[in-house]
C-alpha cells in the first residue's frame, strides 16, 4: 500500500516537494560553530559587577511590582493577584464595610480590657473577643459565598481560590490592604 503511494507521487510532484524545502540558502552551521557563538560566562568575570547588577534588577522589579500594588496595574501585579476574577472580588471587597476590617483593633481592645483586675471584667473580655472573633469568621465565610455567586453569575464559572482571596482581604484594614483599592465604599462591581 505505501509503495503504491510512491510510484502515484510524479516527477513534477517530486520536484514541487524539493523545492518547497529548500530557501535557506546557505549551509547548516556545524554544531561546534553554533556552540561556540552562543558560548559565554555563566558568570560575570568581575563578580561584584554581575552582584551590582543582580541587585539592581532585583530592586528595579520590586519597585514595579510596588507601584502596581499602588495603582492596580494588571501587568506587573504579583501572580495572587492577577486576573479579572480576582479584581472584581478585590472591588466586592473594597466597596463594603465589615467587621473584618476592626479585627486587630477589635482584638487589641478586648485584650487590654482583660487587664482590669475584677474576674468578671476580664470573663466579659475573654468572651466578647470569642464572640467577636466568630463572627468575623462567619463574615469572611459569608463574603466567599457572596463573591462566589457574583463570580458564577458573571464569569461562568469561579478560579480556585478566588473565595479565600476575598475572605482575606476582608479581614485587612482598609488602608492596609494591598494592592490598594480601586473603589470607594458603595461603588459595587457590576
Amino acid at each position: 500500500m505505501l509503495n503504491n503511494r510512491r510510484e502515484e507521487m510524479t516527477e513534477e510532484d517530486r520536484g514541487t516537494a524539493k523545492s518547497q524545502s529548500e530557501g535557506k540558502g546557505r549551509p547548516t552551521p556545524k554544531r561546534r560553530d553554533q556552540e561556540a557563538a552562543n558560548r559565554r560566562p555563566l558568570i560575570s568575570d568581575d563578580r561584584k559587577v554581575a552582584r551590582q547588577q543582580h541587585r539592581e534588577a532585583v530592586a528595579e522589579e520590586r519597585a514595579r511590582m510596588r507601584r502596581a500594588l499602588d495603582t492596580g496595574e494588571e501587568k506587573y501585579l504579583p501572580p495572587r493577584d492577577k486576573g479579572p476574577q480576582r479584581r472584581f472580588a478585590r472591588d466586592y471587597v473594597d466597596a463594603r464595610w465589615g467587621l473584618g476590617e476592626w479585627l486587630i483593633i477589635g482584638v487589641l481592645v478586648f485584650l487590654g480590657l482583660s487587664f482590669v483586675p475584677t474576674p468578671t471584667m476580664q470573663m466579659a473580655s475573654t468572651i466578647g473577643m470569642l464572640a467577636f472573633v466568630f463572627l468575623v469568621i462567619f463574615e469572611g465565610f459569608w463574603v466567599g459565598h457572596q463573591v462566589k455567586k457574583r463570580l458564577e453569575a458573571k464569569f461562568g464559572e469561579m478560579e480556585p481560590g478566588t473565595r479565600w482571596y476575598a475572605a482575606m482581604r476582608s479581614t485587612q484594614m482598609r488602608r492596609m490592604r494591598l494592592p490598594k483599592p480601586q473603589v470607594k465604599r458603595g461603588q459595587f462591581p457590576s
